[in-house]
């Protein structure tokens, strides 16, 4: 019942301003190892084999570190799984970007600005509720199935180890000059260790929304997506909700001009559709708590 309980407490408090203002956040620990990776060993020939190298050493030491950490016993185990889950971090952020948006444009940019990487400053209503959906179904694939999943397989090590390479790839995992050979590795392990939590995700999505035949339409979308896992949830969201997701949009100042998930949904959506992704994410994460229960009592 560990992780049933982690994902409680996680639900409950989130994450606490109070704390996370006195202590640094594990994640951005995290964030610090991998930016010092980077800054020490992404230079001179061979760069993906510094990468490598560089993701190997990373990934054994969470392993360690989670392993040293189970043996405080299941409290410790529950509190370190509960500050690496996302969902109620999660659901106040999108929700922030509805509440914003129904004060003003400008307010629903910069709040979805907090959340995305693309340009927000020329976004309309829509492509700021577009933006913060397609932010939630993703993030909740990486922020808590993810981890759910790797804490269910390798107990706290597994979900240190998630955490390590999502970190990873979120910081170096870019096909850039800089980072696309050193970051090569980050962002392969990421995509392999995302490969089941992004379509079970997007079975979850499809099953409490009672549109599991649409499974086939998902599949083909999400195999059309940059990413090859952020178009699973992201595909069954846009279906969960009736929406169209995706479709062009900018980066560094470039127009890209990417098909829609779900064309034929609405394009003109706004404050309530996002509201609507926050029911679902609580609704699919309901889904998952009543799995992990069953799962605990059943071995």
């Amino acid at each position: 019942m560990t992780l049933v309980l982690a994902m409680l407490l996680d639900a409950v408090l989130g994450e606490p301003r109070w704390l996370w203002q006195r202590l640094p956040h594990p994640a951005v620990l995290m964030g610090r190892a991998v930016g010092w990776c980077d800054h020490t060993f992404n230079r001179g020939e061979a760069r993906r084999a510094r990468g490598i190298a560089a993701m190997t050493g990373l990934a054994a030491l969470a392993l360690g570190l989670g392993w040293v950490l189970a043996q405080f016993g299941p409290a410790v185990e529950i509190i370190c799984a509960a500050i690496l889950l996302a969902q109620r971090s999660l659901v106040d952020h999108v929700a922030a970007v509805a509440r914003d948006l129904r004060i003003s444009l400008g307010d629903g940019r910069r709040a979805v600005a907090q959340i995305v990487g693309r340009d927000t400053r020329e976004m309309g209503p829509d492509d700021v509720a577009r933006a913060a959906i397609e932010s939630a179904a993703e993030n909740f694939s990486d922020g808590v199935i993810a981890p759910v999943i790797w804490f269910l397989l390798g107990g706290l090590p597994g979900l240190l180890l998630y955490k390590i390479t999502n970190t990873a790839d979120s910081m170096i995992g870019y096909r850039t000059p800089r980072h696309e050979a050193f970051g090569w590795a980050a962002a392969r392990f990421d995509d392999l260790l995302n490969l089941i939590p992004a379509r079970v995700t997007a079975g979850l999505i499809l099953a409490t929304h009672g549109l599991w035949s649409a499974w086939r339409m998902v599949a083909t979308e999400a195999r059309q997506h940059r990413s090859p896992n952020a178009g699973w949830p992201e595909a069954a969201m846009a279906r969960a909700l009736g929406v169209a997701l995706s479709g062009p949009r900018s980066y560094h100042g470039e127009l890209r001009d990417f098909p829609y998930v779900n064309g034929t949904g609405r394009h003109a959506i706004g404050e309530s559709e996002i509201l609507a992704a926050c029911r679902a994410l609580w609704r699919v994460w309901a889904a998952a708590l009543i799995g992990a229960a069953l799962i605990a009592v059943s071995v």
